[in-house]
């Protein structure tokens, strides 16, 4: 039995490896997406014991939220899943803008609960702040919409410490998403001891680093895509970071583990680091990242993979 973890102080209970689900109908941020690939990444994840599913409003547009809908439709497992998805995303004049505005949010959710043919969402996260709204009173609008039971948990996305701070005055939030990684760790300076204080989740995204921390490049690698613009695949740097995976690399082998379920396991030893939610395109990347379960790291070996990336 997969030791469960609770979100928040939320009454929710995970398997602290999830899913992420952009590649499941996400047209928009990956090309040439199988829709029936998709559904089989969800159906594959909930037969093998995940149960906490990420989605939001903005993958696919709509379309991932639809997918996930339908699968559970089919399968006729709604209530052994935690569903979290994500609103704040608006469509003005073909431009995206960000709107945290009670009278929005609660339409998002209306929205997303007919998508994914359902009549509650278990999480629901304001995806990104916008610039004017009070975050308290964004927040309040969705603790009516708990207080409805029409969602289950209060959730928030890429919010600064202050914003969290402000969005948390009354004490409603459960859950931070924030990107966090081996990499990128401004977030032990400030949202990671906050959410520890408050028993907030702090779920991190791209938890990876684009593929860097699984292990998979080497110094010949060449990148076609978004990575091809990003420091940390270029020159020096790209070198200095592949050096670092080597050396989890070495502690991987002596394991008899992958890197990526090293590094992820490393990740559920931080303090209010409960769940994960790596994504996959195709069954098989599924059942792999439940590999991380198995992983059991020792005191000297957490603390030497955190003395790697320092």
């Amino acid at each position: 039995m997969v030791n469960q973890s609770k979100l928040g102080n939320s009454n929710l209970v995970v398997n602290p490896i999830g899913l992420g689900t952009n590649a499941v109908g996400g047209h928009n941020i990956y090309p040439n997406l199988s829709e029936e690939t998709g559904k089989e990444v969800v159906r594959t994840a909930i037969q093998h014991g995940i149960n906490f599913l990420d989605t939001a409003f903005i993958y696919g547009p709509e379309r991932s939220e639809e997918l996930i809908g339908e699968v559970l439709k089919e399968e006729g497992r709604r209530e052994s899943v935690v569903l979290a998805t994500k609103g704040a995303h608006k469509f003005v004049d073909g431009e995206v803008k960000f709107d945290n505005s009670p009278a929005f949010l609660k339409e998002s959710v209306e929205s997303s609960l007919r998508r994914l043919q359902t009549d509650y969402i278990d999480l629901f996260y304001i995806h990104f702040p916008d610039k004017t709204t009070p975050k308290d009173e964004a927040v309040g609008a969705l603790k009516e919409l708990k207080d409805q039971g029409k969602i289950k948990s209060i959730g928030v996305s890429n919010f600064s410490l202050d914003q969290l701070k402000e969005a948390n005055k009354d004490g409603y939030v459960d859950v931070l998403q924030s990107e966090y990684n081996l990499f990128k760790r401004d977030a032990e300076k400030d949202l990671l001891p906050y959410t520890t204080e408050h028993n907030i989740t702090f779920v991190p995204y791209f938890p990876l680093a684009a593929g860097l921390l699984a292990g998979k490049y080497t110094k010949d690698t060449r990148f076609e895509d978004g990575r091809a613009k990003n420091p940390m695949f270029q020159g020096e740097e790209f070198l200095r970071n592949l050096e670092k995976v080597e050396q989890v690399r070495k502690i991987a082998e002596d394991k008899g583990v992958e890197v990526a379920h090293l590094v992820l396991s490393w990740y559920l030893t931080r303090s209010s680091i409960s769940a994960l939610i790596p994504g996959a395109k195709t069954p098989e990347q599924v059942q792999d990242n439940l590999k991380t379960l198995d992983v059991e790291l020792t005191p000297i070996e957490i603390v030497k993979i955190d003395e790697i990336f320092q």
